[in-house]
């Protein structure tokens, strides 16, 4: 039977030592006495239609650790990554849009040039933090890789260096040494992550990356999830319990994560949860449908889930600011102590935690799917998506969030011909 912690992440917000304004609050970019552990968990293919917390979808999984990090914090509705998994990693850890850094498409390779966030919060914090990534990698290529992320400044790396395999035989890289495992990968990864907090003497930066919701369906063993005895899948099969019990089995392992940290370890731990992108079509849900899910630059495949609670974070409830994947950047190095307000195309949302105020005017992803190179961008009412080989397309997400309606195809408002060319300006101004 599944355990609730959900009390135990109660704690979470009890807001412990750290520089207090004159109202109370936490200034999270000051240096506290105790700084605090940063945990970023990012599931592979979640879709706000599925997970609860967002009105989109009607079947939803059983998650009661991922639902306590979010009713204990901040649920944010207009969070941008981009389509695809390779992309969006990419972004949050070089805090760049990728036609910086040139990867725009899975299976791109990430530069050995780059400054990566764990390296960056090191150098700048006199390597005050310990820094890791567990699971997947995924910016070394698509195919099995000899390349040890440590080397691009991390202290630790264990997990799934390529984006394929399977839940049970799957690739394991370990200090630069890769072997073949059969444990089951979720459960994996949570273990490598609590042994890896256990071993800390420092405040620490883990960037846990699970496989879990991603193809292939399966069935998680038993226990992990509430889906029922699920038969081995196979074509043709209703994929959508599948999909729900990996949810499922993913937060039964968060679950188990948290509940290994002592109360005061979490009680000083800020935790960020994401999805990469949006849902697989084949387990798309209305609004969206399978395509306007992952792969495409519909709000289906790249406004994902974000919630964040813990340490510092004294607001709780749903948070509408434009948020890019590539904020995530100089925010955890906020966090972690680093004087930074925007770095490269990043912007620290880290006062959000504490006051709500307009940070981004706009949000902008893109996507390379092998022959089209396409973009879009967003002022949160207005969102164009450009496309090299097919033209533009214009919708107004207050009265059509889905999506349905492109207003190129009829007489454009004042305010629409206006906003229009204002994301046009700036969509030359990013990629200048």
């Amino acid at each position: 039977m599944r355990r609730i912690i959900a009390g135990a992440l109660g704690g979470l917000m009890i807001l412990a030592l750290a520089c207090t304004k004159d109202d109370g609050s936490i200034d999270i970019n000051t240096p506290a006495e105790n700084p605090p552990n940063i945990l970023l968990i990012i599931a592979d293919d979640l879709g706000k239609d599925a997970i609860s917390g967002y009105s989109e979808g009607s079947i939803k999984p059983t998650t009661p650790h991922i639902d306590a990090i979010r009713n204990s914090g901040l649920s944010f509705t207009n969070f941008w990554v981009y389509s695809t998994c390779t992309p969006t990693r990419s972004s949050i850890i070089t805090g760049k849009y990728g036609y910086s850094t040139g990867v725009k498409e899975v299976g791109d390779i990430l530069g050995n040039s780059e400054n990566i966030l764990h390296n960056y919060i090191k150098s700048e914090t006199n390597n005050s933090y310990s820094t890791a990534l567990v699971g997947k990698w995924h910016l070394a290529g698509n195919v099995n890789s000899t390349f040890n992320p440590e080397l691009l400044g991390m202290d630790y790396y264990a997990g799934l260096l390529s984006g394929g395999g399977g839940y049970t035989e799957w690739n394991f890289t370990e200090d630069g040494v890769t072997t073949t495992e059969n444990s089951y990968i979720t459960e994996k990864f949570a273990d490598l992550s609590i042994d890896w907090i256990n071993a800390q003497e420092k405040p620490w930066f883990l960037w846990l990356a699970y496989t879990s919701p991603h193809t292939p369906f399966h069935a998680p063993p038993v226990g992990m999830h509430s889906q029922g005895n699920l038969p081995a899948y196979s074509d043709g099969m209703d994929p959508m319990p599948y999909y729900m019990a990996s949810i499922e089995a993913m937060d039964f392992q968060i679950g188990r994560l948290l509940e290994n940290m002592s109360s005061e370890e979490r009680e000083n731990t800020l935790i960020i949860f994401i999805g990469d992108n949006g849902t697989p079509r084949q387990v798309a849900q209305s609004p969206y449908s399978r395509n306007t899910v992952k792969g495409t630059l519909y709000q289906g495949g790249i406004n994902t889930p974000m919630f964040i609670s813990g340490k510092g974070v004294n607001r709780v409830g749903t948070e509408d600011n434009l948020i890019n994947g590539t904020d995530l950047f100089a925010t955890i190095a906020a966090i972690s102590g680093v004087s930074v307000d925007q770095i490269h195309d990043s912007h620290n949302f880290s006062s959000l935690f504490t006051d709500h105020s307009q940070l981004r005017d706009f949000q902008y992803s893109e996507m390379y799917d092998g022959t089209n190179d396409a973009w879009t961008i967003s002022n949160g009412r207005y969102k164009l998506i450009e496309s090299a080989n097919n033209g533009q397309e214009l919708y107004d997400l207050i009265n059509d969030p889905y999506e349905q309606s492109n207003l190129l195809n009829g007489v454009l408002t004042t305010d629409a011909t206006n906003a229009k060319a204002q994301l046009e300006s700036e969509l030359s101004n990013i990629r200048r």
